[in-house]
């Protein structure tokens, strides 16, 4: 789901599905099929609701996943040689922009024996060595691991031994502290767009701490008769595509996951898409869904950059969820590749875990990082329906198939990684 924890063999699993925009933060989360050019996007942008439910968590966390690195993750491990490989992240990494405030608020906060990470396309590793906040506390220390695309001559694998239970079963588990916090902040979800702080002590909130006691934890345990496995309820809930029977063409509906909803019946939580459908239907019912729309659609362009910057100069357009046009090649542009292993460029098989340095205060996500709703789309917002038009007519389109003579073929949507061992010439290009 959008953040989740669960165990298996005895080893804690924590995770955040998404990336980090911050005018999408503080919003609640509304998308659901059929969605519009901007929805589909903002769908998988990290909200501040998730953020929080992790931070409820006090027990020991063993491993722990994002899409986005965590901000600052960079300046604790070979960051000279990440930079070389990756010269356009340069100037995000010396203004300390370069990945999400909100992940590291986490790694700050939980402290994992491991997190691993993906979105930059590049293997990285660092060490990064927790301050304490009492004398009595052991100091942590978190192992971080990026790795590259899953392409030939690319480091996208490595493997790593963690401690676990022998002895336990192997089937994933419920977290009981997880379901526990799940139940206290039950009361928070927001299925719309307004945007909205946690509560913190600040004054304006008469509950703050939302964390769970051993007896809530002890209630979850005993209402799961104390067995945590995850049951193996898969039910379809589409047709599977079969290609000799091309699908008819169906305006998408927004289909109730059964898992899901025996989930949340079975602990006392709410369906959050079964809400988001019925604050569809009502808010269509008075009209208010259109003009919605059109007001979250100002806020960002057709074509959202990704947070992470790029070599602009050799691309046009950067979509964060990999879908791109392409050609029959299936071409990378060579700026956002990393450096292929060469006797000039022999490749860092090593996990690099040997650099230990305090994490500083920076890496807390900050109200301005929260709220701003950066300058660039603010002045973006306001300029006029002409000047956008004209911006969109004139910029021009990456990677869609077309003759010499600029005469556009039939545009070809798939996923980087599709196909990348159909061909020796395609291995070439990488």
């Amino acid at each position: 789901g959008y953040a989740g924890v669960v165990r298996f063999r005895g080893v804690r699993i924590g995770g955040i599905s998404g990336i980090f925009k911050s005018h999408d933060y503080r919003k609640g989360h509304f998308e659901c099929p059929p969605y519009n050019q901007q929805t589909i996007r903002s769908a998988y942008h990290v909200r501040n609701i998730e953020v929080f439910k992790l931070k409820q968590l006090k027990h020991p966390i063993d491993i722990f996943m994002s899409h986005d690195w965590p901000r600052s993750i960079y300046h604790y491990g070979n960051k000279k040689q990440l930079l070389k490989m990756k010269s356009f992240f340069r100037q995000e990494v010396e203004s300390n922009t370069l990945g999400s405030p909100a992940a590291s608020e986490l790694l700050q906060h939980l402290k994992p024996t491991y997190w691993f990470s993906a979105h930059l396309h590049v293997k990285f590793a660092a060490f990064m060595q927790h301050q304490t906040n009492s004398k009595e506390e052991l100091p942590k220390a978190t192992k971080f691991l990026a790795l590259d695309k899953c392409l030939p001559h690319r480091d996208f694998l490595q493997i790593i031994d963690v401690e676990h239970d022998p002895s336990a079963g192997g089937s994933l588990e419920y977290d009981a502290e997880w379901i526990a916090v799940l139940k206290a902040t039950n009361s928070l979800i927001n299925v719309t767009q307004s945007s909205w702080n946690m509560p913190e002590n600040n004054g304006l909130h008469a509950k703050w701490d939302y964390s769970v006691t051993e007896e809530a934890i002890k209630e979850v345990l005993e209402e799961l008769n104390h067995n945590l496995t995850i049951p193996c309820n898969f039910t379809l809930t589409a047709a599977c595509y079969d290609p000799s029977k091309p699908p008819k063409q169906v305006k998408p509906v927004h289909t109730i996951n059964p898992q899901t909803t025996e989930f949340c019946a079975q602990f006392g939580l709410t369906d959050i898409n079964d809400r988001i459908q019925q604050a569809k239907e009502e808010s269509s019912g008075r009209g208010e869904y259109e003009e919605e729309e059109e007001e979250m659609d100002s806020t960002g362009s057709a074509e959202e950059p990704s947070d992470y910057n790029t070599d602009n100069s050799g691309l046009s357009s950067i979509n964060p969820d990999e879908i791109m046009l392409d050609d029959e090649g299936g071409d990378e542009d060579l700026s956002t590749c990393s450096v292929d292993p060469s006797p000039d460029h022999p490749p860092d098989f090593s996990a690099s875990f040997s650099d230990i340095r305090i994490m500083p205060d920076s890496m807390a996500v900050s109200s301005d990082d929260a709220t701003d709703s950066n300058n660039e789309e603010v002045e973006k917002s306001g300029l006029s329906k002409q000047a956008e038009e004209k911006n969109l007519n004139e910029r021009p389109l990456k990677r869609i198939g077309g003759d010499e003579n600029g005469n556009s073929g039939v545009k070809k949507i798939k996923r980087r990684n599709q196909a990348i061992y159909a061909a020796e010439d395609d291995d070439k290009t990488e």
